[in-house]
């Protein structure tokens, strides 16, 4: 199996986890170690564990070849077959006026940009609920899906086993609509927040205008 790097009590670690990136987890905890070489593994609590960048698995040694769906995803994505997406949301008081942004580029060259009300809700409500809209926008049609959110709390709760304590209607709505995609098919990707990123720059935007006009924009 492959292993992600992550981060345990501030210290970067390996973790072993499926093709879909998320941690292997077994009564509550996964399996982790501190370097790739060492046969040493541990059993860390998946709360404690949080993603890394991308979360992309990593290979055991470099001798071990990455799976046939991560290849096949890296592939897709190279030669321009993946639907890129975008993701971002906005609240203004958290919980507050609240909207989401997202940004979908097709393979044939179509793009998809606007950014939705959603009435009152928190900031986490706002990151989820863009990550479902760009789901339902991309619609599964045996294309990859590559998801960029700056939102830590999202990519955990999504496929770092983190257990949410609020939002639990919303992030099972997410994940059937991951599961409807089929495994290996959708990834995340995690990107630094106002960090001159022009694509998530726009989401953010188009978020913060949505919820300050509680309107769609295009």
């Amino acid at each position: 199996m492959p292993y992600a790097q992550m981060s345990f009590k501030g210290q970067k670690v390996f973790v072993e986890v499926d093709e879909s990136g998320s941690p292997l987890v077994e009564g509550g905890r996964a399996k982790m170690k501190y370097k790739l070489e060492d046969d040493r593994e541990y059993r860390p609590a998946v709360a404690n564990l949080v993603p890394l960048g991308s979360g992309a698995p990593l290979p055991l040694s470099p001798a071990t070849r990455p799976s046939r769906s991560k290849a096949q995803q890296a592939l897709a994505q190279e030669s321009g077959e993946a639907i890129i997406a975008y993701t971002d949301g906005a609240c203004s008081g958290n919980p507050g006026p609240a909207g989401l942004g997202v940004s979908l580029r097709f393979p044939d060259g179509r793009v998809v940009q606007r950014g939705e009300p959603l009435g009152q809700g928190t900031n986490n409500i706002a990151e989820l609920s863009a990550i479902l809209r760009a789901l339902e926008l991309a619609a599964p049609d045996g294309r990859d899906l590559v998801i960029h959110t700056d939102s830590t709390y999202a990519i955990g709760v999504l496929t770092a086993g983190w257990k949410a304590k609020a939002n639990q209607e919303l992030i099972a709505r997410i994940k059937g609509a991951l599961s409807a995609y089929g495994p290996g098919r959708v990834s995340f990707r995690k990107v630094a927040g106002h960090a001159g990123v022009p694509e998530n720059e726009l989401v953010d935007e188009l978020a913060r205008r949505a919820s300050e006009s509680q309107k769609v924009v295009e």
